[in-house]
């Protein structure tokens, strides 16, 4: 994956928690915007209009709109097993520890 360059809209990929677990997966440049837009229905996706939006349960970095759209594309493919896989592999990745003053 390339580093997004600086000064550019940084894409991410999510997947958010719907209301009975139901998963649904997105692209953004504001991930906070985009789940506020969810939770409120102001632009939100249709399928949240069976039930708000639980949680964000995933985010992985895309460089470019691109990119990121492809990826959105290929997890929709994947079956429920596999993204709850996917986010279950997400939670279990080592977190870069902090060190004094950082």
């Amino acid at each position: 994956m390339k580093p997004v360059p600086p000064g550019a809209a940084p894409w991410v990929v999510y997947i958010v928690e719907g209301a009975g677990g139901a998963l649904y997966t997105g692209i953004t440049t504001s991930l906070e915007r985009r789940f506020r837009e969810h939770t409120t229905g102001a632009r939100g996706a249709r399928f949240f209009r069976l039930g708000a939006p639980r949680a964000v349960r995933y985010v992985e970095p895309a460089p470019d709109r691109s990119t990121a759209s492809k990826r959105e594309a290929a997890i929709k493919r994947l079956t429920r097993s596999a993204k709850l896989a996917l986010i279950a592999g997400a939670d279990a990745r080592p977190r870069a520890r902090r060190t004094a003053g950082t």
